[in-house]
């Protein structure tokens, strides 16, 4: 079984998503960003674009985000995003 961490996606209107990912692929400003577990502490911002999930069960889900920041620290990624939506 792949080694997970815990992700949460909060917008200004509550939290989004919040529960363990085996990894997970961002939009950064310059580069699409990818994490797993025990990933390096990183802060940064990202832009509009897809937020693609693998959750604990291997299953695939693509949002769109548009803006935000992502925080990775001590086995737990937090996107603070303006907006999320489905695709």
């Amino acid at each position: 079984m792949a080694a997970t961490f815990r992700l949460d996606i909060v917008t200004p209107t509550g939290t989004v998503f919040g529960g363990d990912v085996i990894s997970l692929i961002a939009p950064g400003t310059e580069v699409y960003l990818g994490v797993l577990a025990h990933h390096a502490p990183l802060v940064t911002a990202l832009k509009d674009g897809k937020l693609t999930i693998r959750d604990a069960s291997g299953a695939e889900t693509e949002r769109r985000i548009t803006g935000g920041f992502l925080e990775v620290s001590h086995n737990q990624a937090t996107i603070l995003a303006d907006a999320v939506t489905s695709r």
